[in-house]
């Protein structure tokens, strides 16, 4: 194993395991409203947790863009830039955190209509929703400081925040709602107290960390053109963060509609989906680890100007995100059918889940490239690239999906996100290529 895989495999596993972690706090909490509360309570948990996702999805632009100009100061020995760039993304997502809760009245009626909450759940989740909101400046800020770390090539400090996170979830959750009956409230500030204790805590260690380091990047790989590029990428840095929120207005909205239109076609199609959707979501966990060190690696190499070894990096990373498809396809062919008897024991929707089976074992194969490309375009901070595609994708998913949906039904709906997950990676290919060639 060549050093350069050490490299990736140090970045990919701690962040795997952050990955894995980020489901628990909504699971946890759904969890303890199961065991005490009935299933209107349960219901006003998921609509809860997932206003937020949506929410919170949608500012996911401040962790990418603080990586991958992070990773460019860190390749360029830049330590001062490292530190103007956690400085100034800090401060946007406490502001931004704080517009959240100023405004927390009119975004719940305006999410609380989207998901067409109804009236039962509503009235539960409204003192989970206003509870949690509080908490929106600490989950922004932890994005911020996540990003910064990857950049600045450590995984572990996230990986160990995100598990302490958890921890202190479960256990202030179970004490407020078990020992002092306080039920849905006592969730909510579970939540919140370990909302803002992952982020002070990170924050802490952040600047540690900080401290502790008297190099940002071993000297031997910075150079004048390095620094030059990182310090010139700060004037762009509000059209890199415009183009991937849009990116990410585009990835909402597809997987937004795919849920929708699998509502659409009754509740059994709906739950199949739902379940089929978990051999993507269990995929992403792990691409995301590798998609991490791609933009921790290519960020460093691109700000030390060392194109040999960017290019390296793009090889190796493609070379285990393939490795990867090929054992996960294999996998979900094998063992399919025994993790969709492992999710439900409802027969009736584990039929219906095996007829489409055969599309979510393809996921591994049309979503890798789209993977690890964006790990890399973060790196190199190319979010007209990422924009491009997610866009031009999302165009080809609802182009298919109109057109086919009357013969094909659902078979179109997932043949349209294969389609959009290859494009993705794709026309990334096309963007590096056209960029190198240069």
């Amino acid at each position: 194993m060549t050093t350069l895989d050490k490299d990736i495999l140090r970045l990919a596993l701690p962040s795997i395991v952050s990955n894995i972690t980020v489901p628990l706090l909504g699971l946890c909490d759904v969890t303890i409203m199961g065991h005490v509360g009935g299933a209107a309570s349960i219901g006003a948990i998921a609509v809860g947790s997932m206003v937020f996702n949506v929410m919170y999805w949608l500012f996911v632009f401040l962790r990418m863009s603080t990586g991958g100009l992070t990773a460019q100061a860190y390749g360029a020995g830049r330590r001062d830039v490292a530190q103007s760039i956690l400085r100034r993304s800090l401060t946007k997502a406490l502001l931004f955190g704080l517009a959240i809760v100023v405004l927390q009245v009119p975004l719940q009626w305006l999410t609380f209509w989207l998901m067409q909450t109804t009236v039962d759940v509503a009235a539960l989740c409204r003192p989970y929703y206003y509870i949690c909101i509080w908490g929106a400046p600490a989950v922004l800020g932890l994005y911020v400081l996540s990003g910064w770390l990857v950049g600045m090539q450590n995984t572990r400090l996230p990986m160990f925040v995100a598990i302490g996170q958890n921890v202190v979830n479960i256990g202030i959750s179970v004490l407020l709602v078990v020992v002092f009956g306080m039920g849905i409230r006592g969730v909510a500030l579970g939540t919140l107290i370990a909302q803002w204790t992952g982020f002070l805590v990170g924050l802490a260690a952040t600047i540690s960390f900080f401290r502790r380091s008297t190099s940002v990047q071993p000297p031997h790989a910075a150079n004048a053109s390095g620094a030059e590029s990182a310090e010139g990428a700060s004037p762009d840095g509000r059209k890199l963060e415009l183009a991937l929120f849009l990116r990410t207005v585009c990835l909402v909205s597809v997987n937004l509609y795919f849920t929708s239109a699998g509502s659409a076609q009754g509740a059994l199609i709906l739950a199949a989906n739902t379940l089929l959707m978990q051999f993507f979501t269990i995929f992403s966990y792990m691409m995301d680890g590798f998609a991490n060190a791609g933009e921790a690696l290519a960020g460093r190499y691109l700000g030390a100007g060392d194109q040999f070894m960017l290019h390296q990096s793009v090889k190796r990373l493609f070379w285990w995100g393939g490795g990867v498809a090929l054992v996960f396809t294999l996998a979900y062919w094998w063992c399919g059918p025994l993790l969709l008897s492992l999710l439900t024991s409802d027969g009736s929707v584990v039929r219906v889940a095996l007829r489409y089976l055969p599309w979510a074992v393809l996921i591994p194969v049309a979503g890798m490239a789209a993977f690890v490309w964006d790990g890399i375009f973060i790196g190199t901070t190319k979010s007209q690239g990422m924009l491009a595609a997610c866009f031009w994708a999302a165009v080809a998913f609802f182009i298919l999906w109109f057109l086919l949906s009357p013969a094909l039904q659902n078979h179109a709906l997932w043949l349209a996100l294969l389609v959009y997950l290859a494009m993705r990676g794709l026309v990334q290919t096309v963007i590096w290529k056209r960029d190198v060639q240069r």
